[in-house]
């Protein structure tokens, strides 16, 4: 028998190891969840009995994870997105719904697994879609915003089947006077929590706040959360309806985003222990004895829900393109597809071994999501005919706007900090072309006169089209770290000799993005500590002048590449009328070149007043090179010094004059 303390060592153990093994994959850590209950569990290994201790934990964990759904909610967000929150989700989940439940009903399973199975398949998965979404970059795309539309929808469609699904345990005769008894309490709660729990909600948090204590405002958060899911449960409701309220409630005050910080480590260990709880309950030989079943549930509502999908989002007006996409990402189960089918099977409403071969089936599309999201590009280009034209067109304005500039800079992405840079650099008279994935930016910019064009900067012909191999410089001006390096990797391959400045959040990522071939690399933390210094240092009497100098000196050692725009830098001159101001320039040692098989040392760069900040090559970057490096065909110099200078340099190293 194991006793809880065992249980949790056991629970905690696995979870460890199946999110670190998944993590190095690159797949949702969920799915790890689910093989590794399977594995701990009682129909495996059998190290994990089934107890009530697991059921707690497992309910614990959808308390947190309806909570966060609670939080999440805003009418305005519902609003602004109401043709896919309402008209694509409200028609999604009742039709598939009713396609679940005439199913079940053909194949004879009755009209309360009928309920339950047409409920758990109008679910998908909001915690690998969204990820995934988010990794690609296509949260502000057509179908970005078309699916997280439909999963909003979604998971406020779990409640109602919350309250439905244990009214249905019992006796036939008396589910009528149950349904009503749990409906009533329902619409009485809510109505009384929603318009009087308001007022008390934000001034209790109030009174917390001032206090100025944090571990006073998160035990007050699980208070609010755990005392209103015992609320509704001892009205005989379920938990999760309770923590979805309290959701709701804090979400409408000025307190949400600090709640949510402070909730998120519990509602992911809670969330995960879930799983594995879900993954325990697969009794790994009814699905053997059910292997035909298992794959037919597995097969058939996938290709019945990516249909659906389909089909009605061009019901609504959606591209044939963004209609494939948006099914192929919404055909696999969900998470909350799980709680309904375990809430069924606990209420006694689903039979175990049906509840075993759905629960497979399951986990199978859930399993294969991944996969399925990440070729969703190939598949539609090979199915919608019309998305090649639509690629193509969108290649062809890059291409005749790329066609037109020369020494212009890429920015990839144009939010703020694109738009300040943009804005800057048409100041310095250096064309600009901007690529960016959210069309309604794309179109207010376009027609404000700006050069900015809808395009995956991670694309290689996106990148071909825009002029990549004539451009002086390109700057990433986002901080998503995986998306920079695809950039990098294809800037590279197309022209190596072109200087790719990188924005990320902190130091953690420089090494990856250097080594990656990014000339320079600009950690926000970083520049805003200077910022803070430098208003510090005025604030307290220091000199203008001593602080510019200051805050020079500080980048010159941070950024070798820069220090050249500090170095001869005075208040009254900017060095740029005699050329002594220092420049960089990158050379390509072509095969032909004078240099190439020779050293540093042998060029003798420094008599000519250049240094030689670094030399890229295909595998690596060399940062500061010694006078013994040996050049080769291929190889990219960054150098330091006057235009002269530079000028007989490049001479040098190409003619050996």
């Amino acid at each position: 028998m194991t006793n809880t303390l065992e249980l949790v060592l056991i629970l905690l153990a696995s979870a460890v190891l199946v999110v670190a093994v998944f993590r190095l994959v690159h797949l949702p850590p969920l799915i790890g969840y689910l093989i590794a209950g399977v594995a701990v569990g009682p129909y495996a290994l059998g190290l994990i009995p089934q107890s009530d201790e697991a059921r707690y934990l497992a309910e614990f964990g959808v308390v947190f994870l309806m909570f966060s759904i609670g939080l999440e909610f805003s009418l305005a967000k519902m609003l602004q997105m109401r043709r896919a929150v309402f008209a694509l989700g409200g028609s999604q989940v009742l039709i598939t719904f009713a396609a679940g439940f005439a199913g079940s009903l053909a194949l004879s399973l009755g009209w309360k697994a009928g309920i339950v199975l047409g409920a758990a398949l109008a679910m998908s998965s909001t915690a690998i879609v969204a990820r995934m979404l988010s990794e690609r970059m296509q949260l502000d795309t057509p179908h970005g915003r078309e699916v997280m539309g439909i999963l909003l929808f979604q998971d406020l469609a779990v409640v109602p089947f919350l309250v439905l699904i244990p009214a249905l345990a019992g006796e036939e005769a008396d589910i009528a006077p149950r349904l009503l008894s749990a409906a009533g309490k329902a619409a009485i709660i809510l109505l009384v929590l929603l318009f009087i729990g308001q007022r008390i909600m934000r001034t209790w948090f109030s009174v917390v706040a001032k206090r100025k204590s944090n571990e006073l405002f998160i035990l007050n958060v699980l208070l609010i959360t755990l005392g209103l899911a015992y609320v509704t449960e001892r009205a005989g409701l379920s938990l999760a309806l309770g923590a979805f309220v309290a959701g709701m409630l804090i979400a409408e005050t000025e307190y949400r985003h600090q709640v949510e910080d402070d909730i998120k480590p519990f509602r992911e260990v809670l969330l995960g222990l879930f799983f594995v709880t879900v993954g325990m309950q697969l009794n790994l030989n009814a699905v053997w004895d059910n292997l035909l079943l298992v794959l037919f549930l597995a097969i058939v509502p996938v290709v019945l829900k990516f249909a659906i999908v389909s089909l009605l989002s061009r019901a609504w007006g959606s591209s044939p393109g963004t209609a494939l996409r948006n099914g192929l990402l919404l055909a696999q189960a969900g998470e909350f597809g799980l709680v309904i089918v375990a809430l069924a099977l606990a209420t006694g409403t689903l039979q175990g071994p049906l509840a075993q071969a759905v629960t497979a089936a399951m986990l199978i599309s859930m399993i294969a999501a991944p996969f399925i999201i990440h070729y969703s590009d190939r598949i539609v280009l090979r199915w919608a005919s019309s998305e090649w034209m639509m690629r193509s067109l969108e290649l062809h304005r890059i291409a005749v706007q790329g066609l037109r500039t020369e020494g212009h800079v890429i920015l990839c992405g144009y939010g703020r900090t694109g738009q300040r840079l943009a804005h800057l650099l048409d100041r310095a008279g250096i064309p600009t072309m901007a690529l960016d994935l959210d069309p309604d930016r794309v179109n207010e910019a376009t027609e404000a006169g700006e050069h900015v064009l809808f395009g995956d900067a991670a694309r290689r012909e996106v990148l071909g089209a825009a002029g990549v191999r004539r451009a002086a410089a390109l700057i990433v001006t986002f901080d998503d770290t995986r998306a920079a390096l695809r950039i990098l990797a294809h800037a590279r391959e197309i022209n190596p000799a072109m200087p790719v400045v990188v924005r990320t959040r902190d130091d953690s990522d420089i090494e990856r993005l250097t080594a990656a071939g990014a000339a320079e690399v600009v950690p926000e933390t970083f520049e805003s500590s200077l910022m803070l210094a430098s208003h510090a240092l005025i604030l307290l009497g220091v000199p203008l002048r001593q602080v510019l100098r200051q805050v020079g000196e500080v980048r010159q050692g941070r950024y070798r590449l820069l220090r050249g725009f500090f170095e001869g830098r005075s208040d009254e001159k900017t060095g740029t009328e005699d050329g002594s101001e220092l420049r960089l320039r990158s050379v390509r040692l072509a095969k032909a070149c004078h240099a190439v098989g020779r050293t540093l040392a042998e060029m003798k760069l420094e008599s000519l007043g250049v240094s030689v900040e670094a030399v890229r090559r295909s595998e690596m970057r060399i940062r500061s090179p010694g006078p013994e490096t040996k050049l080769r065909e291929g190889d990219v110099l960054v150098l330091l010094g006057g235009v002269t200078g530079l000028l007989a340099a490049e001479m040098r190293l190409v003619q050996g004059e």
